[in-house]
């Protein structure tokens, strides 16, 4: 029988950081996202689905004036492209590592990608949810994906690193 797990949004967040400079790091957030896992019992080596979305629109790095150069063409193009999907096709489980492989959209493009995926576990809390928690992590090229605006320093450097770095903490409610 399948059992759907959705996101519990309290517990979770979805991050990102990309080099600024070449000399720190600039971190934002997808402040509304979703989740769904489909399996076929605890064991999420069994997902017949899992599915991912994230709305452009909702990107905060603490800036308002490059959260709204981040959504216009020169980024993500919200206006055209308002979601971020991921599609994952296949959970290889190692102990209490994986790697999920599965298909990743931002601004119309299709790439398959492949993240870490550490498993937490899965605990039944004070309110009698089952819960399972997971951390993934991965890394992608933005350029891969038509995010290619950049623009170079006196000195030659670029302003934005093309290597973006994925970080998310993700909390599954169990469905009754």
């Amino acid at each position: 029988m399948a059992i759907t797990w959705k996101l519990d949004p309290t517990h979770s967040e979805v991050q990102f950081k990309v080099r600024h400079l070449m000399i720190t790091t600039v971190t934002g957030y997808f402040k509304s996202f979703d989740v769904e896992v489909v399996t076929e019992s605890d064991d999420f080596t069994t997902a017949s689905a899992i599915r991912f979305k994230a709305d452009v629109d909702s990107i905060d790095t603490n800036n308002q004036q490059r959260d709204t150069h981040l959504k216009s063409a020169d980024f993500f193009h919200a206006d055209e492209h308002g979601q971020i999907t991921f599609v994952g096709n296949k959970y290889e489980k190692s102990g209490d590592n994986a790697k999920l492989h599965g298909d990743l959209t931002i601004r119309g493009i299709t790439k398959p990608v492949t993240v870490d995926v550490e498993f937490g576990g899965i605990v039944v809390d004070p309110y009698g949810q089952t819960k399972a928690g997971f951390t993934v992590s991965g890394k992608i090229s933005r350029k891969e994906f038509g995010l290619t605006w950049n623009a170079a320093t006196e000195a030659g450097q670029v302003v934005v690193s093309d290597d973006i770095r994925l970080l998310c903490e993700i909390q599954l409610v169990k469905q009754a």
